[in-house]
């Protein structure tokens, strides 16, 4: 019923449509220029408004959703106004449309489901801001640095300098975890050593790293402790702080000084070991 009663209003409207050109005469001339010129503005306008709104250090994808957003009522307005011009009466199809919208809008809801649902995180994410552009993320079984936030979808930019593309819904519907949205981030260093380790040296090997980087904080203060009795090595785990941004330089290097300090003071950290018995002897 749904489909007949499209058909029929449909029909009735392009009639009406051709009927208002036919009648329209030197007028069809200027609704087409004011349709030409005004889509010419409206593309000017998305284009200057997006500038504006970024200088105020406003969202890249909130700068685009309101730029969109006045480019698609500009459309809307002009191509109604050009209508108007050749005496297309858009008030009483308007009102036609909109009763046909409500009859057929739960087949189209469901039609465009994810469509919606990505428009609706998108809209969550730009203006409930979990993350921003230029943070760096996980989510949804991926991670990387935020190219960009769209209406739909969201552009990650890997380490190695791929785009993964991500629909909004599915950010939003799972755990997101912001690797930048604090200043200080904590690095968790483990390290396997012999028993025959004097612990209490072995923690103040590691204290002197930490006090002589100049770049791990003092407060929070790091912590060094004995973490677990393992079958061939003991754990001592260490969390020092740093700036966010310094985060993987820190850790890189504390890495390789960890490895030289501990050669030097022969701290051995062994090899794990396995017994295979042999079913024969």
């Amino acid at each position: 019923m749904t489909t007949g009663v499209t058909t029929q209003i449909s029909e009735q409207t392009v009639e009406t449509f051709f009927n208002s050109v036919k009648n329209s005469g030197p007028k069809l001339i200027y609704a087409i220029a004011v349709l030409l010129i005004g889509l010419y503005v409206c593309k000017l306008a998305r284009k200057h408004s997006r500038k504006f709104i970024l200088k105020y250090n406003v969202e890249k994808g909130i700068a685009n959703f309101i730029s969109y957003a006045i480019y698609g009522v500009g459309v809307i307005m002009v191509c109604m106004t050009a209508l108007d011009i050749i005496n297309f009466p858009v008030q009483s199809v308007m009102t036609v449309m909109i009763s046909l919208l409500g009859v057929i809008g739960l087949s189209v809801g469901l039609a465009f489901k994810e469509i919606l649902s990505n428009l609706g995180s998108g809209m969550i994410i730009l203006f409930f801001k979990p993350f921003k552009t230029g943070d760096y993320i996980g989510g949804s079984g991926v991670e990387g640095t935020v190219d960009d936030i769209q209406i739909f979808s969201t552009i990650l930019k890997t380490p190695d300098n791929k785009a993964i593309i991500v629909p909004n819904f599915k950010l939003t519907s799972d755990n997101i975890i912001n690797y930048t949205h604090q200043d200080k981030r904590r690095i968790d260093l483990s390290f396997g050593v012999g028993y025959d380790t004097n612990i209490k040296f072995a923690k103040k090997v590691l204290e002197d790293i930490f006090n002589s980087d100049d770049r791990i904080l003092t407060d929070p203060k790091p912590i060094i402790g004995l973490n677990s009795l393992g079958d061939s090595s003991m754990e001592i785990v260490a969390r020092p702080w740093v700036k966010t941004d310094e985060y993987w330089d820190v850790y890189f290097e504390v890495m390789e000084k960890v490895k030289e300090k501990f050669d030097e003071n022969n701290i051995e950290i062994p090899f794990p070991t396995r017994v295979i018995y042999n079913k024969d002897e």
